[in-house]
């Protein structure tokens, strides 16, 4: 940047000048020329003098009665340097985020809002920005920390925008306190801390707990169905009854127990998937099969509806068989009369590329109102408690089922009235 005058056959110039430490200077160069009077030879002598308090003097004035109005409209505190790095004009809400007093920061290096630790390479990142000025937006990346007067730190963000007047060239920079912000940060991260540590202690609990509940409960349910099956004696009714009620309960919480360590595990991201080519004929038979005894004993009617062709998928086949028997048993459960009818079919996507696997359970059942759908796959959720002999339930078995369902990538949707039954449908995605 060099402004040249003319004068009595020397010439006066206005300069940048940079010095030794890499910060920048504005000079008044004088230059003349002579004859030496000894040897006849032509000389130039040349005078460099600081006029950089000066120049930013004068500037100020000129920004201070152009933009002054404008930047006390703005609600971050705005900061504007000249290429040296002083300031020629600071509104007041910088003034008050740094906490100088009006018009004190006026002619101040920009480099004493920083802390020290940042300022020599502030010196040379100031220097190279006016080389290539550019815009740059306020929270782009940088961890940046303001000085106040008192000498107290503060983290901020600042946004950089170049400004070319006629007289130089100019920096705005807009400087915003962020330290709730950060505040709040360290709160979500000190609390998702505790969390986490919270679950590991949890996840550690009930690894532990699952090895001392079920060790006794297999006993007790092994024990009572030796009884039961009369190898020790006989049995009369009264002690029959009583020992079926102990063998229901202590499989009912085994169920319970298994249920809560499935649901962990997949809420830690710990269930291991073995993905395989998996016949969902056999899977949907194997499930009919099992549950029929429990269908007849209710009066109900299991059916069945399968390709004639196996349908092979890629998944895991436990996790999937897992999800039938679930919605299946339910079916059962909340059945009185009627029939519960598993269907198996593939759906093809119109390019032909993707494969969907869609198993369906319908019952005729009591059905589900659309306010209890809406909280149907919630944890511990159950629904139609309120009615009479409603059937016994962990509240986990939907929830877990469409928690496994969304590890195969696919998905468990409801459809029911009530009073006139429901139909489950889980759709796995070739992956």
């Amino acid at each position: 940047m060099v402004n040249e005058t003319i004068v009595n056959g020397g010439a006066i110039c206005e300069s940048v000048r940079r010095r030794k430490d890499g910060s920048l200077v504005y000079v008044d160069v004088s230059v003349k020329k002579f004859v030496d009077a000894d040897t006849g030879e032509l000389r130039i002598l040349s005078v460099e003098k600081d006029v950089t308090h000066i120049k930013v003097l004068r500037d100020s004035k000129l920004m201070d009665a152009r933009f002054r109005d404008l930047l006390e409209s703005t609600p971050d505190g705005i900061v504007m340097a000249n290429p040296t790095g002083y300031i020629v004009l600071a509104n007041t809400q910088a003034e008050k985020l740094f906490g100088y007093t009006e018009g004190e920061l006026r002619g101040k290096p920009v480099d004493m809002l920083l802390p020290e630790r940042y300022r020599h390479a502030h010196v040379g990142h100031r220097s190279q920005y006016f080389l290539q000025p550019r815009k740059r937006a306020m929270g782009s990346g940088l961890d940046l920390s303001g000085l106040r007067k008192d000498g107290t730190e503060f983290p901020i963000e600042i946004s950089l925008s170049p400004l070319h007047t006629e007289e130089s060239a100019f920096v705005l920079s807009a400087i915003r306190d962020i330290s709730e912000r950060k505040q709040i940060q360290k709160e979500l991260q000190d609390s998702n801390a505790e969390l986490a540590r919270a679950n590991l202690a949890k996840d550690h609990f009930l690894a532990n707990m699952s090895h001392e509940l079920r060790t006794p409960l297999n006993a007790i349910i092994g024990f009572t169905g030796t009884l039961l099956m009369k190898l020790p004696g006989p049995l009369t009714e009264e002690q029959d009854k009583q020992l079926r009620t102990v063998q229901n309960s202590g499989k009912h919480l085994l169920a319970l127990i298994n249920d809560l360590l499935d649901v962990t595990k997949i809420e830690s991201g710990k269930v291991e998937l073995n993905r395989e080519l998996v016949d969902c004929n056999a899977i949907v038979e194997e499930v009919a099969a099992t549950l029929r005894p429990q269908a007849e004993s209710k009066g109900l009617e299991l059916l069945l509806t399968v390709p004639i062709m196996p349908l092979l998928l890629h998944t895991d086949r436990r996790a999937l068989s897992q999800i039938v028997i679930n919605l299946t048993s339910n079916a059962i459960k909340f059945s009185d009369y009627g029939h519960v009818h598993l269907t198996l079919k593939q759906h093809t996507a119109s390019d032909n590329a993707a494969k969907t696997v869609e198993i369906a359970i319908a019952d005729t059942g009591i059905g589900i109102s659309d306010e209890d759908q809406a909280k149907l796959f919630g944890a511990f959720s159950r629904v139609n408690t309120s009615r009479q002999k409603a059937p016994e339930g962990t509240g986990l078995g939907l929830h877990l089922s469409q928690k496994l369902a969304h590890a195969l990538g696919g998905k468990v949707v409801c459809r029911s009235e009530l009073g006139k039954g429901s139909t489950f449908v889980v759709a796995v995605p070739e992956i």
